[in-house]
Order: structure tokens, then sequence, then C-alpha cells
């Protein structure tokens, strides 16, 4: 194809005089994005246990190395300093402590009653919880209670390192600090009972504890409100007994807290009315608030941390929806390609189907062409065994590798090759229209073969007055390779499909650059091909649309095309078909507000292509995202089933597609392969060219590195296979 060479700059040098690669802004970009991503992923696992959770209890052990007095001691235990001592609560003290929260429905209602009975309490939180829902113990504090840590994910630290019990402790105490600026001294492990069932196990935990500053502080009445044995019982349970103090164990998070609640209402008067007060524990020690103010860098990191969580849950709950809508839209897509395909063959494969009188009126094939001095004389070759009444004109777009001289050198009736300065694709098209005889006009590709019948097949709906455009059925001539065979499939199932689909509703977004046949009245009308876009075929198909006639496909005007055959080569046809289309759509956008054709096609046919061919493929990364993160975090099973099914539901489109275009179901056998590998490279394509039109970059034409080793099955060109040489499949520097 005409195009024009982009040159890249040489890799920087090292102050040592060594080259030195940098990594492309193609690849940071999407790399630095992707990192972003899967830690905000990470992160909000973390918070929401998902990972590094562990959920082990240790069972009940042997008490030897606990101390007596510990055992037959308070609920207040003190490590610190070496000390092994414990406290109690004074008579007609209680001190109410709720765990496990803060909760977004029942810490609230918790807090309401408390403040409704002047009452205080201790609120031992975890990380999790904390840093999700950090307004909650921001008004704990605010409203006179105490705030306490309960460890970050929950686990039973009996079983962890002191590693993991420090990093327990401190993001739990990160949490708390971010949420309500203070510090907290005070300790309850989870999983935690009365003092008597300190064991062997649980007892060095204590002691380490001490070490790093908090005070461990368990219960000595339990109401068992996680039970939930009913509003009476629980008050009964909470009661203590002869005035005494006590620590009551209550809950405010971890399931419905209902009957806790109502429980609490009840309680809170009946006590008071008993001389008790309700106070949290340094209040009914008499001892200096638990809580210390936090500035400086500590409170900034706290908030930092808020923040990231808070940013975490909110890109996740993002991608949830976006994960949502890119299954309306996968599953949508599928559904329309496999109905509307499905009635555009039986339409057009019925018996006496005819898209009006036959065409048999000579035609004028332009090949634009520039350096393809290893491909041209195949394109050449094919054309003039058509079976149609052809001219064909070459326009040579300023080639350095004697494409125009190899053409003139076949000698071969109505061919004729103009020769014009390097000016791109659209100019070279447009020269050969100015120098092409008749009325109707095939364009194709300098690498492309067309099939004896291509040009018949290809003309026949112009019998219909009212088309002005079709779009012929490219296909992939080289798929022997795993890169190929790849293309082959999106050729088929992503490409020639969906031309059906949007046949049948009148909205083709594409006449493919390697076949496709227009009217020459029809083009002058829209002025011809622009270079507005690097995606011309796009843009003059929409600008066709928009002034009123109809673009068909024709399924048996096959051109066998060649792709491209390394990574390099497709991501730079990709990026320039991704941007160019996203071009197009910008450019024709008032046809969204236009009356008659242009609106019909504004309303349809813009949003079909912006959804199916710009958003889709955006959002379409979630997919795997989510799998990646469900295979290694859970639910493992759910999500492989899920992304099987997804995986079968292409499969069975591609296959129905194969089965249309009567292809061999063997090449099928690479689409899970393509799936994980392929599909990623077309992402990270897209993405590039999003980031492209965002920031307002243009991009120039890039020529790919041709083989000359792509003929029409049958066709009469076998003699010009050439055999492919290592330097003929290096990518172009």
């Amino acid at each position: 194809m005409a195009s024009r060479i982009r040159r890249h700059g040489p890799p920087s040098e090292a102050r040592d005089g060594s080259r030195r690669r940098r990594l492309p802004m193609r690849l940071l970009l999407p790399l630095l994005l992707l990192v972003a991503l899967v830690a905000m992923l990470m992160l909000r696992g973390y918070v929401h246990s998902e990972i590094l959770a562990d959920h082990r209890i240790q069972p009940e052990a042997a008490t030897d190395k606990v101390p007596e007095k510990i055992l037959e001691g308070g609920p207040i235990i003190d490590t610190r300093s070496g000390r092994t001592t414990s406290l109690g609560v004074p008579d007609h003290r209680l001190v109410l402590t709720f765990d496990d929260g803060p909760d977004p429905e029942w810490t609230p209602k918790v807090l309401d009653v408390l403040k409704k009975h002047h009452a205080h309490a201790v609120f031992f939180v975890t990380g999790t919880m904390s840093s999700r829902y950090p307004e909650l113990v921001k008004r704990m504090v605010d409203e006179g209670h105490e705030v306490g840590l309960h460890t970050f994910n929950h686990p039973d630290l009996s079983y962890q390192s002191k590693k993991r019990i420090d990093w327990e402790l401190s993001t739990n105490q990160l949490a708390i600090t971010g949420a309500a600026g203070v510090r907290t001294s005070l300790f309850r492990p989870p999983y935690s009972s009365f003092a008597d069932a300190m064991d062997d196990k649980s007892w060095p935990v204590t002691e380490y504890i001490g070490t790093r500053g908090y005070i461990t502080v368990v219960n000595n009445t339990d109401s068992e409100d996680w039970k939930k044995p009913g509003v009476d019982e629980i008050i009964r349970r909470a009661t203590p007994h002869g005035g005494k103090g006590a620590i009551v164990l209550m809950h405010d998070s971890g399931g419905d807290r209902h009957q806790t609640v109502q429980a609490l209402d009840r309680f809170l008067p009946t006590l008071q009315q008993q001389g008790y007060r309700f106070d949290n524990l340094t209040e009914a020690l008499g001892a200096d608030s638990a809580l210390t103010r936090v500035s400086g860098l500590d409170l900034w990191k706290g908030k930092a941390w808020i923040l990231l969580v808070s940013a975490a849950d909110g890109i996740t709950s993002v991608m949830v929806v976006g994960l949502a809508v890119i299954g309306f839209l996968v599953i949508s897509r599928f559904v329309l390609m496999l109905l509307l395909s499905a009635a555009h063959a039986r339409r057009v494969r019925r018996k006496g189907f005819g898209w009006g009188p036959a065409v048999t009126e000579p035609v004028s094939v332009l090949v634009p062409a520039y350096n393809e001095a290893k491909c041209i004389e195949n394109t050449v070759r094919s054309l003039m065994a058509s079976e149609h009444p052809i001219e064909v004109v070459v326009v040579d777009d300023g080639s350095t590798d004697g494409t125009a001289r190899i053409v003139e050198a076949m000698g071969l009736p109505n061919v004729r090759v103009v020769r014009q300065l390097n000016a791109g694709k659209p100019a070279a098209l447009n020269r050969g229209l100015a120098n092409a005889r008749y009325d109707l006009v095939v364009m194709m590709d300098g690498d492309t073969v067309f099939e004896p019948s291509t040009v018949r097949e290809l003309v026949q709906p112009f019998g219909d007055p009212r088309v002005g455009a079709v779009a012929g059925n490219a296909k992939v001539g080289n798929r022997d390779s795993l890169i190929g065979a790849w293309q082959h499939i999106e050729y088929v199932m992503g490409f020639n499909l969906d031309r059906r689909m949007y046949d049948v509703l009148r909205c083709m977004p594409t006449i493919p650059g390697a076949v496709g046949a227009f009217r020459r009245s029809a083009l002058q009308r829209v002025g011809g091909m622009s270079d507005d876009t690097l995606a011309e075929d796009t843009d003059i198909t929409m600008a066709l649309h928009r002034d009123g006639w109809r673009v068909v496909y024709a399924e048996n005007a096959r051109a066998w095309t060649e792709a491209p055959e390394s990574v390099q080569q497709l991501w730079s046809q990709r990026y320039r078909w991704s941007y160019g289309t996203m071009q197009a759509i910008w450019k024709h956008r008032r046809a969204l507000v236009d009356r008659g054709p242009s609106g019909r096609f504004g309303r349809v046919g813009l949003p079909l292509v912006s959804l199916f061919m710009v958003l889709a493929p955006l959002l379409a990364p979630l997919i795997d995202v989510f799998l990646l993160y469900g295979v290694v975090f859970g639910p493992t099973q759910k999500t492989i089933v899920a992304w099987l099914g997804v995986l079968a539901i292409q499969a069975f489109c591609a296959a129905y597609a194969f089965r249309l275009d009567k292809e061999r179901m063997t090449h099928l056998i690479s689409l899970p392969l393509q799936q994980i590998l392929y599909r990623q490279l077309m992402y990270v394509v897209l993405l590039q060219s999003w980031i492209t039109a965002l920031t307002g970059g243009r991009l120039r034409w890039q020529k790919l590195r041709r083989t000359g080793v792509v003929e029409a099955p049958g066709g009469p060109v076998p003699t010009q296979r050439r055999r492919r040489s290592s330097s003929d499949r290096r990518p172009v520097a």
C-alpha cells in the first residue's frame, strides 16, 4: 500500500559510549497503567481480606507457662516494660466493648444509642473496616469513645510470626491515624475470651504485644450477641452480678446486629437506674486517655493510606461497572453477529437473489503502490486473469525500489503506470481516480492478489442504483505462521462476520483497502479520498453513508492479502487502524445531529462503531484482569468456569464464521492461545491509540516490509512465489 516510512531517532548512548535502548513510550505508559491497576487491586484485596487473610483458629492448649496471677486476674493485662500485671474495673462501672467494626449499617446505630443514653464505650476496630469506613472511626473519637486495635485482617496471632504481628499492629494503627488523627495503646486479640482462657500459645503473643507498648484488653462478661439468642438473653448475659464492674463483650459488625442494638437500648437505661456508669476504659480506671493525637509525617501517612484505600475501592467499583458494560457489549455483539450474519447469508444465498441487472461494463482497478517490488508482479498478474473486463492503473507513489519499472517491464495490455512524488495513499488513489476511464472503480493494495472471479463478484451489487460502494472479502494469505493464523481467525470472525452484521444494519463502517469498489460519481460527490485521517478507507465509507449511498458486502469477492508477520509490523498496522478509526469517528461526529441519511448513520452507525470497535476493545482487558485476580485469589473455580464460558461463546461464533466463509476448522485450534496472547497485544495497541488521541499526538504512515509470498488459491501466479529469506521476515527498523 502507498505509505510513508516513519523514521525513528537512534537509541541513546550511555556515558561509556555503549548504545542503550529505552523502553518505548507505547510500552511504558500501558505498563505503568497496568502496574498501577494491579497495585490498586492488590490493595483492595488486602483491605477486603481476600489477600494474606489467615482464618485458622488455634485449638486450646496447656496453660503451664501462663502466670497464675494472669489466669486468676482481671481482663486488663499489662505486659509493658517487663510487667506481668492485670486489672479489673471498679464496681458499678461497665466498659462496653464492641469488636470487629466499624460496620456501615450497625455501627452508626450503636453510636446513636450510646449518644442517646450519654454512654461511652471502647470500639476494637479492625484495620480492614477502619480503612474502608474512616468517618465512623472519627465519629467514635469525636463522641468521646475510645478505639483499640483488633489487628488488620483478624488473624489468630498465635499462628503468626513477630514480623506479621508487627505488620498487623502497624497497619491497624495507620488506619486509625488516617481516620481520626490519633494513636491508641489498647489492643484486643482476635478470638479472645476471658483471662483464664489464656494458654501457652496465646501468652507469648500477649507478652510480645506489651513490648510494643500496648495494653491487652480481654473481657469478663460476654453477651454472646453474635449467636443472636434474643434481646432478653443478651441483656441477661451482659449484666454483671452484685454490682461488680465488668468489661462487656459485644459486636457492632460481622453480620446482623439488630438484636444487639435493641438490647443496648434497653440495657443502658436499666443499669443506669441501678447506679452503673458506662465509661470508656481509661475513664473507668481514672487513668490518662489511651488515645494520643498524631501530627506531622505520621498523620499524613495515615491520611495517604485512607486516600489510597478509597481510591482502590473506587477504581475497583468503576472496574466492576466496566466489566458489566463489557460483558453486555460482548454478549450483545455476539448475538447481533450471529443473528444478523445468518440473516445476511440467507438473503444473499437464496435462490434467485440478485442486486438487479447483471453488471458487465468494464471496471478500472486502481493499485496504489509504494515500494511494492516484491509483491506488485503477483498483484498485477492476478488481475490479468480476471473474468471481468478491466483496466489496471498502478499509481507509483514515489517508490525507490523500482516498483514502476517492474510493472512497465511486464508489458501487459490494459495496464498503465502513473508516477507521482511520494504523497501518501489517499493522494495516490485520487490520482488513479483522475486517470481511470470507467465509472466503476475497484481499489486494492499493492500486496494483494485477486481470484479470477473477484472483480466480477465485487461489482455486481452496483446493479442496484442505490449502492455507492461494495466491501469485498479480505483474507489472510500468509496464514502458515502462528501470528498469521491468529490474524486469519480475526479476519474471518471479527471483520467479515462484522461486515455481514453491518450490511444488514446498513451502517458498514469500513470498506477494506485490500478489496473495495466504488462508483466514481459517489466518490466525486463526497470529495474523493481524504488524508484527514490515517484510516482513509473508514473515512470514505462514513462519508458515503452520510451522502445517502448504500454500502454492502460481497462475500464471494475474495482477495488474498499479506498480513504482518512480526509483532512490530502488526503493532504498527493496528496502531494506525485504531487511531485512524478514532479520527474518522471524530471527523463525522456531526452526523449525530444531522437529518436524513447522515443523521441515520450518525445515530445508528457511529454509536455501534464506537461501542463495538473502540469502547468494547478498550474495556475488554477487564475480563482478563478479573480472570487473573480470581484465579489467584478466588473464587478460582467460578472464575475459570466464567472465562471458559466466554471462550466457548467466542469459539461458537468463530466456528459459525468459518462455516459461512467455507474455511477449514483446523485453524481454530489456536483460538484459546489467541485469546490469551494476541488479544493482549491488541489491548495495548488500542490503549496507545487512546493515549495518542487524548494527548493530541499525530501519527504518520508506517510502511510494512513485504515478502511477496501471497497468491490466490488456484490462481495464475504460483510461478511468482518466492522463497522467503530471513531478511524478508525481518521487521522494519
